[in-house]
């Protein structure tokens, strides 16, 4: 059976020319739980119709997700902004890595017009990194929110962060635009940092969380991480607790699946009951939200999700 992810191998194998030095990872069959078709849907031809006319860039391609073709033909995707090219070249991305662009002005007003046109009730824009801009694009993601609330004031607004590292007043800016979930993935456990996500720092990711409920109270915020890049379990409650102690609201957990050869090997596929297993052990630790499965991403159902965490947050404060 041909599927999305082989699609999307097989179509990059010349993407990555800064990972060329890395030695060759096997790349394993995926288990039966893995396996997704690839995308042939109306409604999938109809949304990447919208995202090429409107010259816009979707984290669904770029990192290759395996949710592309059910979420495309329900008109549902992840806007990247600030171009497709990034500035680091963290071991699991199958995002390109080079010198970016300049930003587009006309990008804020584009994104805007493809979520009105195609319906969004609740959208979510994340982006590359952009070290080479004093703040980190912090204000391009200002810009993308107003002109998203000016052209569809009723959508609800999630924003999927760089770490903004060493970017002064970068998080304040972007805080300051009220996005309504502020989500900043942690990636993997702590341990994993050096070889998997080099050009970021765990604990000043953490931090930049924390901040989020610091500066306004009423943000969501949301943090994801990858199984299956070597780490323990214990890591994993560690991280957990780590989340809790910056009073995250919303964790999701998936399996990490390897793009290319050049890419950090899958060293283990975590079985569905272990997923299951974390997100009992997650909603015990105080989370509001958890999504823990194998083909869990950080937007996969972003808009129901966002639905049942106002609901929870309400319940708990009916409860309090």
């Amino acid at each position: 059976m041909v599927t999305i992810l082989d699609t999307v191998q097989t179509t990059r194998k010349t993407r990555h020319p800064e990972k060329a030095h890395r030695p060759d990872q096997p790349v394993h069959k995926k288990p039966d739980w893995i396996r997704v078709k690839a995308p042939t849907s109306r409604g999938y031809s109809e949304t990447q119709a919208i995202v090429k006319s409107h010259n816009l860039v979707t984290v669904c391609e770029e990192a290759g997700c395996p949710n592309i073709g059910e979420c495309w033909e329900k008109k549902h995707a992840t806007f990247m902004i600030m171009g497709e090219i990034c500035t680091r070249a963290c071991a699991f991305c199958n995002v390109a890595t080079g010198r970016p662009s300049a930003l587009d002005a006309d990008e804020p007003q584009n994104v805007a017009l493809a979520v009105r046109q195609m319906g969004l009730k609740h959208v979510v824009i994340t982006s590359v990194d952009r070290d080479d801009l004093d703040d980190g694009g912090a204000q391009h993601f200002v810009e993308v929110i107003k002109a998203i609330r000016s052209e569809s004031p009723g959508t609800t607004i999630e924003i999927l962060t760089p770490d903004f590292l060493r970017k002064e007043n970068a998080l304040e800016t972007v805080v300051t635009a009220k996005p309504d979930v502020f989500n900043h993935n942690l990636e993997t456990v702590p341990s994993n940092y050096l070889t998997v996500r080099p050009g970021a720092r765990y604990f000043h990711s953490i931090r930049l969380l924390q901040q989020v409920k610091e500066i306004d109270p009423t943000i969501f915020t949301k943090s994801g991480i990858m199984v299956g890049l070597g780490e323990e379990r214990n890591e994993i409650l560690q991280l957990m607790d780590d989340l809790r102690s910056a009073d995250v609201d919303f964790l999701t957990i998936g399996q990490y699946l390897q793009p290319t050869k050049k890419h950090h090997a899958v060293l283990r596929f975590v079985p569905p009951e272990e997923f299951k297993s974390l997100e009992t052990i997650a909603y015990s630790k105080g989370f509001l939200m958890v999504s823990a499965s194998p083909l869990t991403r950080s937007s996969h159902h972003a808009g129901d999700d966002f639905a049942r965490l106002r609901e929870a947050r309400a319940a708990k404060l009916r409860a309090a």
